[in-house]
């Protein structure tokens, strides 16, 4: 990693501990707006890692692997959050529906985007990943 690219990450690390200090204090549950939110950052930390993880690999294996290991257990992150999302109440109470979902623009564009970046990130997840990656209760232990 270039000294710019290190000094990127550490202003965007700053501002969400930033933003957990001023934002999350609230005893109420996240609204979907807010998860929405979050699901993004958690995807684009996914992806900081994905390239990390690509760019590794093909030189130093165990390194590569512990990211891989990583870039997993970020996504189901993603996954979590994007269920929690869809288990959280509209503003007027209603759960949105699985064919909403499935239309991928469960409030409607632009408002909230989560199941298209959501579907958009799977597609290079399972490029990578196999279906018993993503299932594994723990990413595989590397012995060293």
């Amino acid at each position: 990693m270039h000294h710019d690219e290190t000094n990127l990450i550490g202003f965007a690390t700053a501002s969400l501990a930033c933003h957990r200090a001023t934002e999350l204090t609230s005893d109420q549950p996240l609204t979907r707006e807010e998860l929405d939110a979050l699901h993004e950052h958690v995807v684009a930390l996914h992806l900081l890692v994905d390239q990390a993880t690509v760019r590794t690999r093909p030189h130093v294996a165990t390194e590569g692997a512990h990211l891989h290991n990583g870039r997993i257990r970020l996504w189901q992150t993603a996954e979590h959050l994007h269920a929690a999302y869809h288990a959280a109440p509209r503003d007027d109470g209603r759960l949105p529906t699985r064919e909403a979902c499935a239309l991928r623009l469960p409030e409607g564009a632009p408002e909230l985007t989560i199941c298209q970046r959501h579907l958009k990130t799977s597609k290079r997840v399972r490029y990578f990943t196999t279906p018993t990656d993503l299932q594994a209760v723990t990413t595989g232990m590397i012995r060293h």
